[in-house]
């Protein structure tokens, strides 16, 4: 009855929809039973755009689609006191994976550019666990004063930015999970999102992941790469860091001349040691790919 009711007020949502205009397309509506929220998004082309929200519903989705050009599969089920929600969007026009290769080889921008867009507004009223996978195109997720206890980001061969760019996360966030496979994976502020663990996994594309600004809690980095590339900006040397790295006669590694050399395949910084608190801690393993450390100067931050 409630999956009914919820496809009903969709369908007045969209009906008489304009094309090109934008129009609220889903609501998941928020509930007194629901105490947190596991959120599962997935988009297979597209610009998706994420921000936060004052209102209290889960999830309010725009687009400036018409219903026609897209399918989707809903789910929802409430598990104790935390609310499961499953938003599967798929373009019936999507690229198929042979295409998606074509373009990031021969850098042909009409297969991967698209003028249709999603904007999500997520609630700073409840905790999230937000798992958000994205196939082709483009997303921009602003994760700014939300609640969010555990982060999975996943994308195929889709551009995807991802911060904090105003407020911090409201709360500990448990574990920051990224992974790119031919696309890229930009991440800013990521000590704005006081995550404690931290797991990222690149295989043939680029991630880009900035810890320039002074961690608010201890953070454990935990890497791989497979043949693409890793790109890390590190405080100023006054932040203790510490980076271990497993590597191979096919990869690169690069580190800045402050951190120094203390152990096999370990760096620290100067100001790093045992006792220290907010410190961060690198563990990383790389194939046939490349690792750049950058470090943001203590006067640029």
């Amino acid at each position: 009855m409630q999956k009914s009711l919820w496809l009903t007020l969709c369908g007045i949502a969209v009906c008489g929809m304009v094309a090109g205009q934008v129009k609220k397309q889903f609501t998941v509506e928020n509930t007194p039973a629901c105490q947190d929220i596991k959120l599962h998004l997935r988009a297979n082309s597209g610009n998706c755009i994420i921000k936060p929200s004052q209102g209290t519903e889960i999830l309010n989705a725009f687009s400036n689609q018409d219903p026609s050009a897209y399918s989707h599969h809903y789910r929802r089920e409430t598990v104790g006191n935390t609310c499961v929600v499953y938003l599967n969007l798929k373009d019936s026009e999507s690229h198929s994976i042979g295409q998606t290769i074509s373009t990031r080889m021969f850098n042909n921008a009409s297969a991967s550019g698209s003028s249709k867009f999603w904007k999500m507004y997520l609630t700073n009223t409840k905790p999230y666990a937000l798992e958000l996978d994205y196939a082709v195109g483009k997303a921009d997720v602003d994760l700014s004063g939300l609640a969010i206890r555990k982060l999975k980001i996943n994308t195929g061969s889709a551009d995807v930015s991802v911060g904090y760019y105003t407020l911090e996360n409201q709360i500990i966030m448990d574990t920051f999970d990224v992974k790119v496979d031919l696309g890229s994976l930009n991440v800013e502020n990521i000590n704005l999102s006081r995550t404690r663990y931290m797991v990222a996994d690149v295989g043939f594309g680029n991630m880009l992941l900035d810890f320039s600004n002074a961690p608010l809690v201890s953070n454990k980095i935990r890497g791989t790469v497979g043949a693409g590339n890793l790109i890390i900006i590190l405080p100023s040397d006054d932040i203790p860091v510490k980076v271990k790295v497993t590597d191979s006669w096919l990869c690169s590694v690069t580190m800045p001349e402050s951190m120094k050399k203390t152990g096999s395949n370990t760096y620290t910084s100067s100001s790093w040691s045992n006792t220290a608190t907010n410190v961060l801690e690198f563990d990383l393993d790389v194939s046939m790919g490349s690792i750049v450390f950058k470090q943001q100067s203590a006067g640029n931050k």
